[in-house]
């Protein structure tokens, strides 16, 4: 994510960011994006995720996931996938996705 953010960042300073606490911590450290930290993962980031795509705060969700090992937290990322299907919101799970996201 971190790298994929670096690339992009021209593009991505055009929105308002939120990440997961780690993540939006280490996207801030390496970038000159600024990504406010909407909750640390572990403790119910991906449901505060959830809840701000309900409230209508988010436009479009970008959430890259680890296909080469399995994940605790796999019911939270079902979780993510059914709010954004129920929302309507574009969710990009892999690199290619999100660049696709957010080109002109």
């Amino acid at each position: 994510m971190v790298e994929w953010c670096n690339t992009n960042k021209d593009k991505l300073k055009e929105y308002k960011l939120y990440g997961t606490e780690g993540t939006a911590r280490r996207i801030n450290q390496v970038t000159d994006l600024e990504v406010k930290d909407i909750g640390h993962g572990p403790d119910g980031g991906d449901v505060h995720i959830a809840y701000s795509i309900l409230e209508g705060k988010l436009d479009i969700l970008i959430f890259f996931i680890d296909t080469k090992k399995a994940h605790g937290h796999e019911h939270d990322i079902q979780t993510l996938i059914r709010t954004c299907a129920t929302c309507d919101i574009p969710f990009a799970l892999n690199k290619s996705t999100a660049s696709y996201l957010i080109k002109d």
